[in-house]
């Protein structure tokens, strides 16, 4: 008789799925199957991979560190090199614009704003599109490309348009985007245009955009490419394991992130769960999301939730109440129906975190500081420096405890908010849609006019002598 061939052992593909995340539900699907939510119950999905669990966790740290030097360009990539952590097989066709690599800098002067000792900002707006969006993107359009989609389509408040329209370009598909008419920066919708997407205004805010390009995603040439889609939650997770290389593997007491429509915090709760049960960490870092007090609705509904029997995520509210006519200058966050609300609501509980929201004279002024640390950031951004002010003040966050934070876009995403905060000219426009409420005037605390001064050499020394300290 003839040997019988060894059967091969499944690969990581295989060995991975998408699950509901409704514990009730717990239904399971291959990875080729092209759904956002659960078909039976309607809840979001997760991708549960096969994760790796060596006998001693250093090797694969030293794995990791050793292709930062490799010469293949997957290896140069701060999503792929995480590869064996990730649902794609070996020779997958992956899609990079060499994202990730983002630093993590010291910031003297915001920490001193916020009551710490120390603070350090890892910053995600140094990716190829200048947002935390493209970790997920190349996730989301690698697998687009292994499901043979003709066309990556998303709903965006700029960030997530820019990303798609870029890594779409880069994997040979069309891209289009549905953005809120009026509603997105200059620079955003720049992007966007310029890598080649067909840019659709829509008369509405983003969660109509939401839900134009659900009602889409069932056409089978459309891969829909927003957090919903749980690929994008897998590129973005790899941020928190790039974080904890970045500080040699001491994890933080609080780790802090803007929250919109809650996939960037649900991937780093995902992230740090999965490094947890790896063994590379010892403990979860609190999770803290911070939200904009007119587009707040789950640090509306954190502020409600009996924290004893919701400890741990498994007993938490079915619905979330949407604003419905969010209202903030961070854009960014400018989401009333988040659609990965009960992801985050679990990993900021399991982690022993907050959700708050903060002002937009607080939003405003702790953009500024970040900028006085010549760091620079887009408004959501900064939600996350006026919510540690906030929860040091609160005392959930201690003088001396360890505190990083995510800032989520580059400064320049949004330059027309800048200009008007240092002019004094920064306002939020009416509430209410017939104008009944009366527009809100911001009055930073740090601003920096541009002074007009005579073309002579007195004139400019005397302006210099006159704001030196």
């Amino acid at each position: 008789m003839g040997q019988k061939l060894a059967k091969a052992a499944p690969s990581q593909a295989e060995k991975s799925a998408q699950r509901c995340t409704n514990f009730a539900c717990g239904s399971s699907y291959g990875l080729l199957e092209r759904i956002y939510v659960c078909p039976r119950c309607g809840e979001t999905l997760e991708i549960e991979c096969s994760l790796p669990h060596p006998s001693d966790p250093s090797t694969l740290r030293r794995s990791w560190a050793a292709k930062v030097t490799s010469k293949l360009p997957r290896d140069a990539s701060g999503v792929w090199r995480y590869h064996d952590m990730l649902p794609f097989e070996e020779n997958a066709p992956f899609v990079t614009l060499f994202e990730g690599n983002t630093p993590v800098f010291h910031a003297p002067r915001s920490a001193k704003y916020c009551g710490l000792s120390d603070l350090r900002l890892k910053h995600q707006g140094y990716n190829p599109t200048g947002s935390f969006k493209d970790t997920g993107m190349a996730a989301a359009m690698t697998q687009a490309v292994i499901a043979r989609a003709r066309t990556a389509v998303c709903a965006s408040t700029g960030n997530t348009s820019a990303s798609l329209a870029a890594y779409a370009a880069r994997a040979g598909l069309q891209a289009a985007v549905l953005l809120p008419r009026g509603q997105i920066s200059a620079g955003k919708l720049a992007q966007s245009l310029d890598y080649g997407a067909l840019v659709l205004e829509i008369d509405g805010n983003f969660d109509d955009c939401m839900r134009l390009v659900q009602e889409i995603g069932d056409d089978p040439s459309i891969y829909v490419a927003n957090s919903i889609n749980p690929f994008r939650i897998e590129g973005q997770k790899t941020v928190a394991f790039e974080m904890m290389e970045q500080v040699m593997w001491q994890v933080p007491d609080h780790v802090v992130v803007p929250g919109g429509n809650m996939g960037n915090s649900s991937a780093l709760g995902k992230g740090f769960q999965e490094l947890l049960e790896v063994g590379l960490i010892k403990r979860l870092p609190k999770l803290h999301v911070i939200q904009a007090e007119g587009a707040a609705p789950l640090a509306r509904l954190f502020a409600t939730l009996d924290r004893g029997k919701a400890a741990g995520g498994e007993n938490i509210p079915e619905t979330l109440t949407p604003v419905k006519d969010p209202q903030t200058l961070a854009t960014a966050i400018k989401i009333g129906a988040p659609v990965s609300w009960k992801k985050a609501l679990r990993a900021v509980l399991r982690s022993g975190g907050q959700i708050i929201s903060v002002s937009e004279k607080e939003i405003a002024d702790a953009k500024a500081m970040i900028g006085l640390d010549s760091i620079g950031c887009e408004p959501a951004s900064a939600t996350t420096v006026a919510g540690i002010k906030r929860l040091v003040t609160s005392g959930h966050i201690k003088h001396r405890e360890d505190v990083v934070a995510v800032l989520t876009g580059h400064a320049l995403k949004d330059t027309d908010y800048m200009i008007k905060y240092h002019s004094g000219a920064l306002s939020l426009g009416p509430a209410a849609k017939d104008g009944s409420t009366p527009s809100q005037t911001i009055s930073g605390a740090f601003q920096n006019a541009p002074e007009r001064v005579a073309a002579t050499k007195t004139a400019i020394l005397k302006c210099l002598d006159r704001h030196r300290s």
